[in-house]
């Protein structure tokens, strides 16, 4: 059994992606969903999509392919675990790589990436980092 589904989630990816696969499968659930979802409308994967029916459905994320500027998505970073919790208030949301990659924060208005809650005026739990 496994307690970090959402490290799963990354390091799944990260290996497809190093592995140049087109897609990775993952056991769906809603955070996942709404990880890949941010990931999606941020331009680092070409898309997603979730398969089967409610108790073993499947999220297949599409991975952007490979260009002559190298991969879209170079790094996944988890942040916040079950072991230690890490929560930024609306004033000390991180920047991630100088700005060129993005924190993926859970607010009480449903995950967003720091920018959008810095707009906001939301702090949360930082999920994870994304360069």
């Amino acid at each position: 059994m496994m307690s970090d589904t959402i490290a799963d989630m990354l390091t799944r990816i990260r290996n497809a992606n190093a592995a140049n696969h087109h897609t990775v499968a993952i056991p769906a659930s809603k955070m996942k969903v709404e990880i890949a979802k941010v990931l999606t409308a941020e331009g680092f994967v070409d898309s997603f999509e979730v398969e089967g029916e409610a108790p073993q459905q499947l999220l297949t994320i599409t991975l952007k392919p490979r260009t002559p500027r190298g991969r879209a998505l170079s790094g996944l970073r988890r942040i916040s675990r079950p072991g230690l919790r890490v929560y930024a208030r609306k004033s000390e949301i991180p920047r991630v790589l100088g700005g060129l990659g993005i924190a993926i924060i859970s607010t009480s208005h449903g995950l967003m990436t720091g920018q959008a809650a810095q707009r906001a005026g939301l702090g949360g739990e930082v999920v994870a980092y994304v360069w």
